[in-house]
């Protein structure tokens, strides 16, 4: 286990990416801290709070920069219960296996984020009605096609403006550790997590998206930059316990099992449901050995595909979750 980060499974060392084992992670509805998947692309800058300032230019009437106690104190405060899941979640699963960190299932979490509604900060520096974009920049520089270039993303302008965007700089109640983003991040619901830029430096009105290699290559498709996240689920065979996350704020409905191979299927027992950007937990007593087959349905009808299109990327896997289920 690396050092610092038990109970999580470390997946690379250098940069630190690690993920929380099935069974522990679908214990509680919030993910603590402790249990919340780590994704970086790079080194975790040391970020001085007195001194950190953030920017939030471009297609603006009058330019803002505000001190993190400028930010906590100067604005109304916004919360969002929130699921935040790697657009490689699951890459293991398929086969064969693409390159990438070799996540499971367990590169998703669900906290509680605090801070300032991103439309709010929008509507104060002046953003243009013309622009369609919004861009972050992050304090990291990971290296990509051999050079050191900050981590940046951007979403489009309507989603910019949803009330569930905030700048935040808590996660459950407390300042965000480093490792998820100290002193501040974007969080973005229902979008793939690269998208939510952590160690957030500026923020820019764009009428075009983010030029970033991590926008436009790096987590794209077919050359299409990745946006929502997809309808998914995963169990665990030692507690008899999942997750269930829905796509673009539809909110899961029912989980189905299927032990005979997807020729009958039952309904198992969902736990209460949260707000539309949050997963639902749920649970299946299975008293067979063999495979267990798991597949979701959201409030829109939509369900998983049995199998999810391969990709060199291993994104967006969200075929039924096969487990192996073991006898006694």
């Amino acid at each position: 286990m690396f050092a610092g980060v038990e109970p999580l499974i470390v997946r690379t060392e250098d940069p630190l990416n690690a993920e929380a084992p099935l069974g522990p992670l679908v214990r509680s509805h919030l993910t603590p801290t402790p249990l919340f998947f780590i994704r970086n692309h790079g080194a975790v800058p040391a970020v001085d709070a007195d001194a950190y300032r953030l920017t939030l230019d471009g297609d603006v009437r009058e330019p803002v920069v505000l001190s993190l106690r400028e930010l906590r104190d100067g604005w109304p405060a916004a919360t969002v219960t929130a699921t935040l899941a790697c657009a490689g979640n699951r890459r293991n699963d398929q086969t064969p296996v693409p390159a990438g960190v070799p996540w499971g299932a367990g590169a998703i979490g669900n906290a509680v984020w605090t801070g300032v509604r991103l439309a709010d900060l929008l509507a104060a520096a002046g953003a243009s009605d013309a622009a369609r974009h919004v861009a972050f920049t992050g304090l990291d520089r990971p290296v990509a096609e051999g050079t050191a270039q900050p981590f940046a993303a951007s979403i489009p302008m309507a989603k910019a403006l949803s009330p569930e965007v905030v700048v935040a700089y808590e996660m459950d109640g407390e300042p965000l550790a480093p490792e998820h983003g100290f002193p501040v991040r974007v969080v973005v619901p229902g979008y793939i997590g690269a998208r939510s830029v952590k160690w957030l430096a500026g923020i820019s009105v764009r009428a075009s998206q983010s030029p970033s290699f991590f926008q436009l290559r790096d987590y794209a498709l077919d050359g299409t930059p990745l946006t929502e996240q997809a309808l998914n689920s995963a169990f665990s065979a030692d507690t008899g316990r999942g997750y269930a996350v829905g796509a673009g704020g539809r909110p899961v409905e029912r989980v189905e099992i299927s032990t005979d191979g997807g020729r009958s299927w039952t309904a198992a027992t969902l736990e209460s449901g949260g707000g539309p950007w949050e997963w639902r937990l749920w649970s299946a007593d299975v008293d067979s050995a063999g495979e267990l087959l798991v597949r979701a349905w959201d409030s829109a009808g939509e369900g998983q595909p049995e199998t999810a299109d391969w990709n060199e990327r291993g994104y967006m896997n969200n075929g039924w979750f096969r487990a192996r289920l073991e006898s006694g």
